[in-house]
């Protein structure tokens, strides 16, 4: 008798789904688009068993394309309650492989809301598999860190920080109480210098401290294993940081200082709703 009454429901739901979702996902109306979206998320959220498969995702891939903003923000936001939940990143590997280029396209969406969500999405499928982003969809993102748009640079900060400087050895964990040159930070701090002269933006070491100052706090503030790596000789096997690397490292010092003293974004950094012409 339950199984009947869950075939029975479940033949509901699908007449539903059919009846309206089918018809009303490409309303006219972008409200009426939005709405279906974000409940379609919801269903595939909640009953992951018969919602969450191709034949229902499909849907939510093909309105990423939709023309208002409003509607591809729903798409992304409904995607994220999906990734969020690790138990069900083996039912989402086929639509994001077929739609994952949408997704890293939409971080450059006209609309700043859009592209903050895309790369909060993207974010969260790294977290899900590291395999899945190749290293020309990362950069696409790593970019974005010098984005005059704050929202888009500090979302892109936490991308960056998450795929290039979370990981930590298990030798780390036994330097931990070190400090300076031989602490855990030592290795995050040339990661982030070699980051920055690899991406060729030299003289905009503020934006880059202001993306990640939220999500890597400690690390942009441990001046103590800055000045150590500046001014004491390298460890038995270590390289020595390069003319061209020091002067780096001081330039984003000094920006990590003045950011922690004046406490605000770099001149040219604002959080208007909209992208201005090129």
């Amino acid at each position: 008798q339950l199984q009947e009454n869950q075939d029975e429901i479940e033949n509901m739901m699908n007449a539903i789904f059919k009846g309206v979702f089918v018809h009303r996902y490409r309303d006219a109306i972008a409200e009426i688009r939005a709405i279906c979206i974000e409940e379609i998320g919801i269903w595939m959220k909640m009953y992951s068993d018969a919602f969450l498969n191709d034949s229902y995702l499909k849907y939510v891939g093909w309105t990423m394309h939709d023309k208002q903003g409003e509607v591809r923000l729903k798409c992304l936001t409904a995607l994220q309650g999906l990734y969020y939940n690790k138990e069900l990143n083996s039912k989402l590997e086929l639509f994001t492989s077929r739609f994952k280029d949408r997704i890293v396209s939409m971080t450059l969406d006209k609309e700043y809301d859009v592209a903050v969500q895309a790369i909060k999405l993207l974010t969260l499928v790294l977290q899900s598999s590291e395999e899945v982003l190749t290293a020309e969809d990362c950069e696409n993102v790593y970019h974005l860190v010098y984005s005059a748009h704050r929202p888009v640079a500090v979302a892109a900060g936490e991308f960056l920080y998450k795929k290039l400087f979370s990981r930590r050895d298990a030798e780390d964990d036994g330097m931990l109480k070190r400090r300076g040159r031989q602490s855990p930070n030592a290795n995050l701090v040339k990661t982030l210098v070699f980051f920055f002269l690899e991406s060729e933006l030299h003289e905009h070491a503020a934006y880059l401290v202001d993306s990640m100052w939220d999500c890597a706090t400690d690390l942009l503030k441990d001046w103590e294993c800055m000045n150590s790596l500046l001014l004491e000789e390298p460890l038995n096997g270590e390289e020595p940081l390069t003319d061209r690397q020091e002067s780096a490292l001081i330039e984003i010092m000094l920006c990590t200082i003045r950011q922690a003293a004046e406490c605000h974004p770099p001149v040219g950094r604002g959080t208007g709703k909209r992208v201005g012409s090129k």
